[in-house]
C-alpha cells in the first residue's frame, strides 16, 4: 500500500498545529524527538525552544573541540555545543540537514544545541520504557524503545546545561 503524499504546506500546518496543542497541555506526552550522532534523543516541548536551519558560525579559538562556536539569529548571539561531540562520539556533520536547538532561553543562557536532525513530535504512549540501565551522564533521563526498536533517551536539559564540563568550553 502507497503512503500518501503530503504537502510541505500540509506537513507545516499539522505541525504548527500539533505544537500549539502540544504547548497548550492538550498533549503532553508529545516530545520534539531528535538525533545526535548515533543517538535519538527526546526532549520537553516547555524545555525546547527554536529549532533552526544550521547558520553561519563564527569559531571561537582556544576552546574545546565540540564547542562549534557563536551563532547570530536574529541579532542574538548563541553558544553553540555540538551534542554528539561533547558526549564524545563523532562530530555532528554541518549540512542541510543539521539543526540548532535553541534550548537555553529558559535557564537565562544564550545555548544551543547542534544536531545532526529533527524527527518531528513523539508520543511516549507509542513508546515502551527500557529497564533503566545505568548511565553516569546526569542529563540522561528515561529511556524508551519505539515500534522500530529504536532506542530513544530523554534529555535532561537543566542538567546538561548546569554541568561544569559544559560550561567549561576553553582548552585546559
Amino acid at each position: 500500500m502507497a503512503k500518501k503524499k503530503l504537502s510541505l504546506r500540509e506537513f507545516q500546518e499539522s505541525l504548527v498545529q500539533r505544537l500549539t496543542s502540544a504547548r497548550a497541555g492538550q498533549s503532553t506526552r508529545a516530545l520534539l524527538g531528535v538525533q545526535s550522532g548515533r543517538d535519538y534523543w527526546l526532549l520537553d516541548l516547555a524545555d525546547s525552544g527554536e529549532i533552526v536551519p544550521l547558520p553561519p558560525l563564527t569559531g571561537v579559538p582556544l576552546t574545546k573541540p565540540w564547542f562549534c562556536g557563536m551563532a547570530n539569529i536574529r541579532g542574538t548571539l548563541y553558544s553553540v555545543v555540538d551534542l554528539s561531540a561533547f558526549q564524545g562520539s563523532e562530530a555532528t556533520p554541518q549540512n542541510a540537514d543539521s539543526r540548532l536547538l535553541i534550548v537555553g532561553g529558559r535557564f537565562g543562557i544564550n545555548a544551543a544545541l547542534l544536531v545532526n536532525r529533527t524527527l518531528g513530535l513523539r508520543s511516549l504512549e507509542q513508546m515502551e520504557p527500557r529497564a533503566a540501565e545505568a548511565d553516569p551522564r546526569p542529563w540522561v533521563g528515561e529511556q524508551y524503545d519505539d515500534a522500530q526498536g529504536n532506542a530513544w533517551k530523554r534529555l535532561n536539559l537543566k542538567n546538561l546545561l548546569s554541568q561544569p564540563d559544559y560550561l567549561d568550553i576553553g582548552l585546559s
